[in-house]
């Protein structure tokens, strides 16, 4: 376990004078959508990782662990790590110094492997809880801190929460010892009523319920106004199918959402009927006690939980406090990096007016800091302002020109204005400076087959496969690599192998199932095999009828099959369906 200790800091606790709570350390966080990320070393080398608390252990990807040249060995015999999306073996990788808060600890442990590169972060991995599960933790993310606090001397029932002032309302939980057989926060709620377990886990960037708590509350798949809402990834190779309901009450400590609004799916381990993660987090000052066996939170205002494109669809009982800029004085003056972390995390809620008020002042404060423009740029594409976007992505890119996260970004926004030249450039330098294991490479190929190059698609796929063998996006890499195979018109049995393998041992409600038998109905099609192209292509629409790409490239091919009236009214609809269906077709050449 890594242990922190530093010379305390008071923290007041007006209504506990007997009780002595001092901040060990201090680690500033960024959140990045709805992932937490904290900067640290490995032997020198600067890396992000993501806050996990409900991760046991901290763990390094497979191709981190590459790029940063460890020493990996095998894990202790019949070792296996149980998440979302299935079971890994890992192994396990010594790091000589690794540094995070400033301090150095030696031969720190690793394990190695999972799916952590769909963690999408330009994260090295995550820090799980043989690090938070040490000693107190308190989580404010919403202002861009998490605080390792010792507290001595305090009375079995003392209440805490330091940072509750006046009457303001707050909750507490009893959660279970924290032992290194057991290391996860875990708890007590209510779903319409009835007991559940959760587990506080902010590796999981939306809360998350089990299907089967869902069912004994009432709710399943087939009920009304239930949604589907895509696939959940984890730390396995696997994807949960999830949905959305509506439960009729959600209450944990003091706090209650009536008439919640909950995803659900899948399975999450014998222990936890729900994961509240980091949406909850954020929407929360959270202080887990260690010695109490509590945990204490008190709401900052927003939704309580994120459903994507749902921002602000369900409230808390208790009314939204003001955001932190509004109670800001002339006493409290913020740095730069602060002022960046809480417009992060603003931006993470959706609260853009918010974050880019604080972002803008944290360009104001630090001019030649890169980060700042490009987390400004980021926002501004989210509130759909790309000039604004591309004037920070330029201003980033000229403090850093090796920036290959505001490269991508700027390469994104040039696609969208039609500036392919430009992109082009953008992204061929990320080719150049990216290392060769960067998870960023899958992005990079989906750039390359945007700009009609499938064969420098192809190249980046093969080496994002190559290093990502566990990873749950590989079925989609090995999908795409098919899609630009046939595009290129070129190694079609590699091609149609590839399409193979994205299909095999997954069932048809597997994500992307019907796109990827659309992608092996135009490798038929290029081979000359129309029968079976459009074998395929029905295959894919009576899954997805609203596939206009399937739907046009089955016109294609029945035409060649001299069903010229059926292929120009398959054409014709799905020009109507998506008006640029037939767009990187005519660029290419393929007509009918």
């Amino acid at each position: 376990m890594l242990f922190l200790t530093a010379a305390s800091t008071g923290l007041s606790v007006s209504a506990l004078a007997a009780c002595k709570m001092s901040k060990m350390a201090e680690l500033p966080v960024t959140m990045l959508g709805l992932r937490p990320l904290i900067e640290a070393k490995i032997n020198d080398k600067a890396v992000r990782f993501e806050v996990d608390s409900g991760a046991f252990y901290s763990m390094i990807s497979a191709a981190s662990a590459a790029e940063l040249e460890l020493k990996i060995k095998s894990a202790p015999y019949g070792m296996r790590v149980v998440g979302i999306g299935g079971v890994t073996k890992p192994s396990v990788a010594t790091v000589d110094v690794f540094t995070v808060a400033g301090f150095p600890v030696r031969n720190m442990q690793f394990l190695v492997g999972g799916s952590l590169g769909t963690l999408d972060s330009g994260s090295a991995g995550l820090l799980g809880q043989n690090i938070f599960g040490v000693t107190d933790v308190d989580y404010d993310f919403a202002n861009g801190k998490i605080r390792f606090i010792k507290s001595d001397e305090c009375p079995r029932g003392a209440m805490l929460a330091y940072w509750v002032v006046g009457g303001q309302a707050y909750s507490v939980v009893d959660i279970d010892p924290i032992s290194v057989y057991h290391p996860h926060i875990t708890g007590s709620a209510y779903l319409n009523g009835a007991k559940i377990a959760i587990t506080f886990d902010t590796g999981a960037s939306v809360s998350l319920l089990s299907l089967r708590a869902a069912e004994r509350a009432g709710i399943d798949p087939k009920s009304a106004g239930v949604v589907d809402a895509g696939a959940v990834r984890g730390i396995g190779s696997g994807f949960v199918k999830s949905y959305v309901g509506v439960f009729s009450s959600f209450k944990v400590g003091d706090e209650e959402v009536q008439h919640a609004k909950l995803r659900f799916g899948g399975t999450l381990g014998v222990e936890s009927d729900m994961l509240l993660g980091a949406d909850f987090f954020l929407s929360h000052h959270v202080y887990v006690a260690l010695n109490q066996h509590k945990l204490y939170f008190t709401y900052n205002g927003g939704p309580v939980f994120n459903l994507a494109a749902r921002p602000g669809v369900e409230k808390s009982a208790e009314s939204a406090q003001d955001h932190p800029a509004d109670a800001e004085t002339n006493a409290e003056i913020l740095q730069a990096d602060e002022y960046s972390r809480r417009g992060a995390a603003s931006a993470a809620r959706q609260d853009f007016d918010h974050a880019l008020a604080d972002l803008t002042r944290a360009c104001e404060l630090a001019p030649d800091n890169p980060e700042y423009f490009f987390e400004r740029g980021s926002v501004y594409v989210k509130n759909n302002k790309p000039e604004l976007a591309r004037k920070d992505f330029d201003r980033a890119l000229e403090l850093k020109p090796a920036y290959v996260l505001a490269l991508l970004s700027r390469a994104d926004v040039r696609v969208k204005g039609k500036d392919f030249a430009g992109a082009r450039m953008d992204v061929d330098a990320v080719d150049r400076f990216a290392a060769k294991q960067a998870d960023i490479r899958f992005e990079l190929a989906q750039d390359y087959i945007e700009l009609d190059l499938p064969a420098l698609a192809v190249a980046q796929f093969d080496s994002w496969i190559n290093f990502h063998k566990e990873d749950s996006k590989r079925r989609f890499a090995l999908a795409r690599r098919c899609w630009a195979r046939a595009l290129q018109n070129e190694d079609l049995d590699e091609a149609l192998s590839d399409c193979y393998g994205a299909l095999y041992a997954v069932s048809e409600k597997a994500p992307g199932y019907s796109d990827v038998l659309g992608y092996r109905g135009f490798v038929r099609y290029r081979m000359g095999r129309f029968d079976k192209s459009i074998a395929d292509y029905n295959d894919a629409l009576k899954l997805n009828p609203k596939a206009a790409l399937s739907l046009y490239s089955r016109g294609l091919a029945k035409i060649r099959v001299k069903k010229t009236a059926e292929g120009e009214a398959d054409m014709a609809q799905a020009l109507k369906m998506e008006p640029g269906v037939a767009d990187q077709f005519n660029r290419l050449g393929i007509k009918p």
